[in-house]
């Protein structure tokens, strides 16, 4: 669906590259997440393949759509795009903006005030933009983003700032559009989220992709499994934690034999622990 090939990209045309020489694919229907800290390359590279940014070098084909200059309407009519900061109107009511939104295609598109309700904005359809709240406001810009039916969905942070309750149903929404078939397309530095809703994921550090697979594929190749035991020590409840390989196993059963333990949990490094090790970075 989309192929990805030695993309580089400088915003001041030298040799200061914020994207540099990025390779990936996305099968058509799958969720794939492009993982990384601020000002790893994440939003840059999804404006280049959204058209948003010129390119500068490498190859771009979407869904048999090779990128060569301004994309033409064909294209723009197939993506949503969802920014990290919405882009809506803010003198117009949600229903207004999506209605605004709508008009701008050439192929049938999503009923806008279906689209307030799944994003639970139906109340304050009528409510000017400008006085929603940041969430409200980033619930509007989602919802702007797949009012085209798209067939390839960008997403950028689609959950940032959300309550837990609204970013569950967010995520939600992005996994039934998968069920349904579209291809999305999502960056993001939230380790969770991607563990929870890709297919595959590609850590983005400086510009480069430094791994690229499967969440579960990562945690198993680069992270060590450990078996976290609660024990009672007198009157106060403590902690020991033993890796499930060399000696651990060992350690672990000679450590529950001569304790008085009270829960023993398996476990699994998290993403972003696999991240940070792979990397050596953060996700500030």
């Amino acid at each position: 669906m989309v192929q990805v090939k030695n993309l580089r990209h400088s915003y001041k045309h030298d040799a200061v590259y914020a994207v540099d020489g990025v390779d990936f694919e996305i099968g058509s229907g799958e969720i794939f997440g492009f993982l990384g800290p601020s000002g790893a390359g994440k939003s840059t590279t999804q404006g280049i393949v959204t058209g948003l940014l010129e390119l500068q070098e490498g190859s771009i084909v979407v869904d048999g759509m090779h990128r060569n200059g301004t994309p033409g309407k064909e294209f723009f009519n197939r993506i949503g795009v969802g920014f990290e900061i919405p882009n809506v109107y803010k003198k117009l009511s949600g229903l207004d903006n999506l209605r605004f939104h709508a008009g701008l295609y050439d192929r049938n598109t999503e009923d806008p005030r279906e689209i307030l309700e799944m994003v639970g904005l139906g109340p304050d359809a009528k409510k000017p933009a400008g006085a929603y709240s940041k969430g409200m406001m980033q619930r509007l810009g989602f919802a702007r983003s797949m009012i085209n039916k798209p067939d390839i969905w960008f997403l950028d942070e689609p959950t940032m700032g959300l309550d837990p309750t609204t970013s569950n149903s967010i995520k939600g929404i992005i996994r039934r559009k998968k069920e349904e078939g579209t291809t999305i397309f999502l960056t993001t530095h939230n380790m969770f989220v991607a563990d929870e809703l890709c297919d595959r994921v590609a850590f983005i550090v400086d510009g480069k992709i430094a791994a690229l697979d499967t969440p579960k594929n990562l945690k198993l190749q680069y992270g060590r499994p450990n078996v976290v035991v609660e024990y009672r020590d007198g009157v106060d409840l403590k902690q020991a934690t033993f890796e499930l390989e060399g000696s651990g196993k060992g350690e672990l059963q000679h450590f529950i034999g001569a304790h008085d333990v009270a829960t023993i949990h398996s476990g699994e490094p998290t993403l972003e622990e696999i991240f940070i090790k792979l990397t050596g970075r953060g996700l500030e």
